[in-house]
């Protein structure tokens, strides 16, 4: 297994990263697999944490399989992947059902998470956007287009593993990826790791606390 679990991989990641130090980045988790890894590397570069509230939109009879993913903000994003609608024949209003329920998703998760917590600023700075593995690249996606309507000087995409054909997918999304293990094929995520246990609501709250709230930028 190449990484212990996500706190191994954070810390491995943040050594990959340690040039950003002086640029003063503002590291942005994908809840919840992301938020162990990006904690450590938050840690290590004194950086800001922050989430990108992203859920994919899954095929109603295969919830597993993406066709699409929704960012939270003030006009919430939507990306379709349109080769997968077209091929399960998902209706505009079976999309538009299951991308309304992730939604509300979304609202419980940035109430039980963040609260009234502020957003650290992100026009001009380094944004590196932080999960623990990517697996159709979806999600990713959808938090990468998302964070760039913010203004960051750079857009840095993180993650300890990933298909090496999706990555090459996501080179047009960020300014850099840094993926340390790449793969094909691929399978799932949790296969790279020796532990891969669910992260629960209670650590990522725990997690974030752990870093003080910065600035009152806009939500990415």
């Amino acid at each position: 297994m190449p990484f212990a679990d996500r706190h191994d991989a954070g810390r491995r990641l943040a050594r990959a990263l340690e040039r950003y130090r002086d640029d003063k980045p503002v590291i942005l988790a994908l809840p919840r697999g992301g938020v162990p890894v990006a904690g450590e590397i938050a840690e290590a570069l004194s950086a800001p944490l922050d989430l990108v509230l992203v859920r994919k939109i899954g095929v109603p009879a295969q919830p597993e399989l993406a066709m699409g993913a929704v960012v939270d903000g003030s006009a919430p994003l939507t990306v379709r992947n349109e080769d997968v609608i077209r091929l399960t024949r998902t209706s505009d209003a079976e999309f538009a059902k299951v991308r309304d329920r992730e939604l509300a998703e979304i609202g419980r998760r940035r109430k039980h998470y963040l609260g009234d917590r502020p957003h650290p600023g992100l026009a001009g700075r380094v944004a590196i956007v932080v999960d623990d593995g990517i697996a159709t690249g979806a999600t990713t996606r959808a938090a990468l287009r998302s964070v760039r309507q913010y203004g960051p000087r750079k857009l840095v995409l993180a993650v300890p593993v990933a298909p090496t054909s999706t990555l090459a997918e996501l080179r047009d999304e960020a300014d850099e990826i840094v993926c340390l293990e790449d793969y094909e094929p691929f399978g799932a995520i949790g296969a790279f790791y020796a532990d891969f246990s669910q992260t629960d609501d209670d650590t990522v709250r725990r997690i974030l606390a752990r870093f003080p709230a910065e600035g009152t930028g806009p939500a990415p």
